[in-house]
């Protein structure tokens, strides 16, 4: 499967910003280098969990489009 993650955050069925808060509360609590999935079925996550990442500092490793949902994958860096 594409973008492996430590920890996956299903927030399908959840809509903006509740995948993004969801991945800032699990953020908070990993050790850096940890990598987080967030599964999303809203598809402005796609959008909007990126752009929070690149202003938080984190590493976008990917978004990937699954049957009927986003794959968001991200690495903690600081």
């Amino acid at each position: 499967m594409q973008g492996e993650a430590d920890r996956v955050i299903d927030a399908r069925g959840s809509y903006c910003p509740g995948p993004l808060m969801e991945l800032i509360k699990a953020i908070k609590e990993e050790d850096v280098g940890t990598v987080l999935a967030v599964l999303s079925s809203d598809a402005s996550s796609a959008k909007d969990i990126p752009e929070w990442v690149k202003k938080a500092g984190h590493e976008l490793v990917g978004v990937f489009e699954e049957d009927g949902y986003w794959r968001i994958v991200i690495r903690k860096s600081r």
